[in-house]
């Protein structure tokens, strides 16, 4: 008895063994033929990221061929037509922290699987599918589309592994292009930069940044520079000017809120509102106000804030390198000549001595220095 209880219990061991080393998974650590590759870029503060395996072309023919045109059935899995996967191996992922838009449509920030029809007269489309965990495309389905855009491809010099990369890069938008072989296939995704940044804004102000003053200067001063809300700018910046506990009225908000005055079309009241400011303004605020002034076109206000700083705070630098700028905006060159050499003897430092010295010889052959 005891000799068949053993046999059956090593019998039974045997066949665990058996079971469980089958319906364990295959090693997964081992290199790849078509390694795995991660691009990301940076638009703004919108981070989008392509994940994907990289064939190599191995002198095969692969449009048409390894890659069929169009839409095919793979043989496998659940769906009876399939795109390509954009890639190697498991299902190419598409990831953006922030809404896009693509082709004039939008796709909501989140993660996808990264599809594509390659179509034999030079177009393909791009999809985004909302299920980025299935293998490949061989369990496609349309319905799960969140998003379809027709593009058109380029032809290109021949590169030889699969690359995702992100060209033409500026403030809003990048043109993500998957290129291989000779044929490239590029997407233009673009993105709201503002409002993305204006909607972080809002969060953050209900948090720890609230609670300083030089928070909602710094909102009010995006939101006018950046095309935001003109009234939600007014609103932060009057917060940091009186009315919290952390509020205190200096040059930088009056200055804020002047601008944005300003943009609203209220030009007498932004201009009384820089008379308060500069008082509380140190030397070299007020001398970013009147070079501001020139920038703008009001020389003759420029150089009497450039007069108001000399009197207010007399003999310091930069006061006559200011005096020289007013002067040379009102093509009086004389005065000006008369300032830089003021200035070059109350420079601080070599630096400034340079910069005005080579201003100096610029204002003695007539030129001017703004």
């Amino acid at each position: 008895m005891k000799k068949s209880y053993t046999a059956i219990t090593a019998m039974i061991l045997i066949a665990a063994f058996c079971i469980s080393t089958s319906s364990y998974a295959q090693l997964t650590f081992l290199p790849r033929g078509s390694q795995m590759a991660k691009v990301s870029q940076r638009i703004g503060t919108t981070d989008v990221t392509i994940v994907y395996s990289r064939p190599s072309v191995n002198d095969r023919e692969i449009w048409g061929a390894l890659v069929p045109y169009g839409m095919n059935n793979l043989g496998f899995g659940t769906a009876t037509e399939s795109p390509w996967r954009a890639g190697a191996n498991e299902n190419t992922i598409f990831k953006t922290s922030h809404d896009l838009t693509i082709g004039g449509k939008i796709l909501p920030a989140g993660k996808y699987g990264l599809h594509m029809i390659v179509n034999e007269d030079n177009s393909a489309t791009v999809i985004f599918s909302k299920n980025h965990g299935a293998w490949g495309s061989y369990f496609y389905e349309p319905g799960d589309d969140a998003l379809r855009v027709d593009v058109s491809t380029k032809e290109i010099p021949h590169v030889e592994q699969l690359t995702f990369s992100f060209d033409e890069v500026d403030a809003t938008s990048a043109v993500a292009s998957l290129s291989w072989e000779k044929k490239q296939i590029p997407f233009k995704v673009e993105t709201d930069v503002t409002e993305n940044v204006l909607a972080r804004i809002r969060q953050e102000l209900q948090t720890n940044p609230g609670f300083s003053r030089q928070s909602w200067e710094q909102a009010a001063n995006f939101a006018q520079n950046n095309g935001g809300d003109l009234d939600e700018a007014l609103g932060w910046v009057d917060a940091a000017i009186a009315g919290q506990f952390f509020s205190q009225k200096n040059f930088n908000n009056l200055s804020i809120k002047s601008q944005i005055l300003a943009k609203q079309g209220k030009t007498a009241e932004a201009e009384a509102l820089m008379q308060e400011a500069m008082p509380l303004g140190t030397v070299f605020q007020v001398h970013g106000y009147g070079r501001q002034l020139i920038g703008q076109g009001k020389t003759d206000k420029a150089l009497e804030v450039f007069k108001w700083n000399a009197k207010n705070h007399k003999g310091t630098w930069p006061v006559h390198y200011g005096l020289a700028r007013g002067y040379s905006a009102l093509g009086d060159n004389k005065s000006t000549i008369k300032h830089l050499k003021l200035a070059l003897e109350n420079a601080p430092a070599q630096v400034n001595r340079d910069r005005v010295q080579a201003n100096l010889d610029k204002a003695e052959k007539g030129e001017g220095i703004n």
